[in-house]
């Protein structure tokens, strides 16, 4: 008998990571003769444990084409992390009795880290409990720091909007220097991993030479030499324009703008480092300052996507289904970069055992000796992600995105479990 495919999105949300969707989506009914119906669980897998399932055949083809070009996650997404088999054992056991309930035999989990440990527990506790499920993972991160994989769709679109960004203000700051700000500071994320910072360096070229400096969280906050080089650039260009990422640390191992909670998946929440990054600079050296924070524009910026990334988002999701039709387990669709000039790819299969868990950090020859600018190795690795556009069409001057029904699947579970029993 066919078996039904259960698809989550789970974690912080991307540009593209609806492509990955209709990746999957679109190669599942392109087998119908192997896979039934495509469920997505509402709200990530919390609409797994909670048999809140949608039902993606109620959707049409242009609906689910659409999703291609449509940003944000289309079925809900979610920051809840299962714990080890050990400690939450009756969960996981919750999610193969739904599987069971529903004749579901592929589960696609599309996320970062996190996602890539649940499922791999996940195919671990199938086996255990004598459950035929193909459980694979589907890359997505805008922090670029899953590791295996040569980069992460949803990165791509990130880069090419700070890069963006990051040229834009400064032309603008550049044309007021000189009777009012010199000092602008842009915030985007990155907790451990500076990839999304380094984008900013992406801005200066040979063509237009900008002053800009850069703060990673994988180089320690020095105060004194932040200062100077800064002092220094005003000096020489009358202004400065500085991408901090918002994990950035201190000597001692503090993040600059830590809030003192923690999130779902049990990370220090962060309360802003631009506005402390621009109050350092004004209380030492007195500059006229703005900032700003991309937060989630930048994840979420769509229309201005890399075709690169938007390709490999859908592709990796096309791939995903191939690889669990063909008996594949615990693995990952991963990323593999096999030419530089002219750029071209491949996706290969990752064993989840060496993704779950494990961030990859901007190597150290990415970042300039001084730890405030990127290195010429860097930007040929960053440059082929941001390339291409690929825009979602138009009406009225604004992006014509897509919005699914998301019709329910019947419960057939006596079982009720809820949301607020997950949380409690």
């Amino acid at each position: 008998m066919k078996k039904n495919a259960f698809y989550a999105q789970s974690g912080g949300v991307t540009a593209v990571i609806n492509a990955s969707a209709c990746g999957v989506i679109e190669t599942a009914r392109s087998h119908r003769d192997r896979i039934g119906k495509v469920y997505a669980g509402r709200n990530g897998i919390i609409g797994a444990l909670t048999e809140d399932l949608i039902d993606t055949s109620k959707e049409s083809k242009s609906a689910i084409a659409g999703l291609r070009h449509t940003p944000s996650g289309a079925f809900g997404s979610c920051r809840f992390k299962l714990k080890s088999l050990e400690e939450s054992r009756a969960q996981y056991e919750r999610l193969i009795e739904v599987f069971k309930a529903h004749n579901i035999g592929y589960f696609f989990y599309n996320g970062g880290g996190d996602s890539a440990d649940t499922c791999l527990k996940v195919s671990q506790l199938s086996k255990i409990m004598n459950y035929d499920l193909k459980a694979i993972h589907i890359p997505k991160t805008v922090d670029n720091d899953l590791p295996v994989t040569d980069n992460c769709p949803g990165f791509g679109s990130v880069a090419k909007y700070i890069a963006i960004s990051t040229l834009e203000a400064s032309f603008d700051v550049a044309s007021m220097a000189r009777t009012s700000t010199k000092v602008f500071v842009l915030e985007v994320m990155g907790r451990h991993a500076g990839w999304i910072a380094a984008a900013g360096g992406l801005a200066s070229t040979e063509e237009h030479p900008l002053p800009i400096i850069i703060l990673f969280p994988e180089v320690a906050f020095d105060e004194k030499r932040f200062l100077d080089a800064v002092r220094k650039k005003v000096e020489q260009f009358g202004y400065v324009s500085i991408v901090v990422s918002e994990g950035v640390r201190t000597a001692e191992g503090s993040f600059l703008a830590e809030a003192g909670t923690r999130d779902a998946f049990g990370h220090a929440q962060l309360g802003g480092v631009a506005p402390v990054v621009a109050g350092i600079v004004k209380n030492a050296l007195g500059y006229k300052y703005h900032w700003a924070v991309a937060d989630y524009l930048q994840r979420a910026a769509r229309h201005i996507a890399s075709k690169t990334d938007v390709e490999q988002a859908y592709d990796v999701g096309k791939a995903a289904v191939e690889l669990a039709l063909k008996g594949r387990n615990a693995v990952m669709p991963a990323i593999k970069r096999t030419s530089l000039q002219p750029y071209r790819w491949k996706i290969e299969e990752a064993p989840l055992s060496k993704v779950a868990n494990v961030e990859k950090m901007m190597p150290k020859n990415f970042i300039s000796r001084d730890g405030f600018n990127i290195t010429r190795r860097c930007r040929d690795y960053l440059e082929p992600l941001i390339r291409g556009e690929e825009y979602p069409p138009y009406r009225g001057g604004l992006p014509r995105y897509v919005t699914l029904r998301n019709i329910a699947v019947p419960r057939k579970l006596e079982t009720e479990v809820t949301l607020e029993s997950l949380t409690a």
